[in-house]
């Protein structure tokens, strides 16, 4: 691809050819965009590279800013920047949500039924693809497969579940992509949601390496990628990841140092006692930026 690419489709596709991923960061508040955007415009200048960005918000995230807000919010500011930034409706849970989300003008939606059984996510992957193509084509439909986990908590152990007997199958996702018409597809490859205190378990690049390998053109997303180490981050994304989801650290990251700000502080003003939460969030975002599109 001679030309720098101009839609979330594109980027996905040139990540995965340049061995690189797409780092995406859920937000919940106005200064933790602020913040991941901030941390992308300076990996972008020390770098002197174009590096794409990827906006989530989930379902409570979407309630609490407002749907059609996070949308204006960052085509708002990718527009002032001149940045590509874009925004996902991470983890949606239903199809009428899907739907409102393509009509909101997101520029992909998760389709979360991956603890439902296999025929209920086929079926709702279909019905949401099919919506999509007669009222947004541009908008990606990225589908789960496998089990994970779930939610954005500091966990005692890896919820019961998770394990490589549940991890996606190379034969089942040519199955499932070819069942559903799905863009995107986010499988279990040794990946959790949330922070778990005894550490994370391996992630598994040969996995991703055969999935990735038997749906060429299919980009592959991790979600859960919070606690990884840099070596599986690589090594995955040498082996076909093109995206990763980072959301657990950014907000362990915020609560904890607005919790000692509050806490040191008789300040009254939000923007003032809430900044060393944006200092935070820059600074993981800055360091997965860097690591994800392999820059110095």
């Amino acid at each position: 691809m001679t030309q720098q690419p101009t839609t979330l489709n594109e980027w996905t596709h040139l990540a995965r050819q340049q061995g690189r991923a797409i780092p995406h960061f859920n937000i919940s508040t106005i200064d933790m965009l602020h913040a991941v955007v901030d941390a992308l415009t300076e990996a972008t200048k020390s770098s002197g590279q174009i590096i794409p960005l990827c906006i989530g918000c989930a379902e409570g995230e979407r309630d609490w800013m407002g749907e059609s807000t996070a949308v204006e919010l960052v085509r708002s500011i990718a527009h002032s920047t001149r940045l590509p930034i874009f925004v996902n409706a991470d983890h949606t849970y239903s199809v009428q949500r899907a739907k409102s989300a393509i009509d909101a003008g997101y520029d992909s939606v998760v389709v979360d039924f991956a603890e439902k059984s296999y025929e209920e996510n086929v079926a709702a992957i279909r019905e949401v693809v099919a919506y999509r193509n007669e009222k947004n084509s541009s908008c990606l439909i990225e589908a789960e497969l496998g089990f994970i986990g779930s939610g954005s908590q500091i966990k005692d152990a890896v919820p019961e579940g998770v394990s490589e007997a549940t991890m996606t199958q190379p034969d089942q996702a040519v199955e499932f992509i070819t069942a559903t018409g799905a863009d995107m597809l986010a499988p279990s490859v040794g990946n959790v949601h949330g922070l778990i205190k005894s550490g994370k378990p391996r992630l598994h690049p040969t996995r991703v390496a055969d999935i990735a390998g038997s749906i060429p053109d299919v980009p592959l997303v991790l979600h859960g990628g919070s606690g990884s180490t840099n070596e599986d981050f690589l090594a995955v994304i040498d082996a076909g990841i093109s995206m990763i989801h980072i959301s657990s650290e950014l907000r362990n990251a915020y609560k904890i140092a607005i919790v000692q700000s509050v806490n040191a502080s008789s300040e009254l003003a939000p923007y003032k006692y809430l900044k060393p939460g944006y200092e935070a969030v820059y600074a993981v975002a800055l360091d997965r930026i860097k690591l994800f599109w392999k820059i110095s």
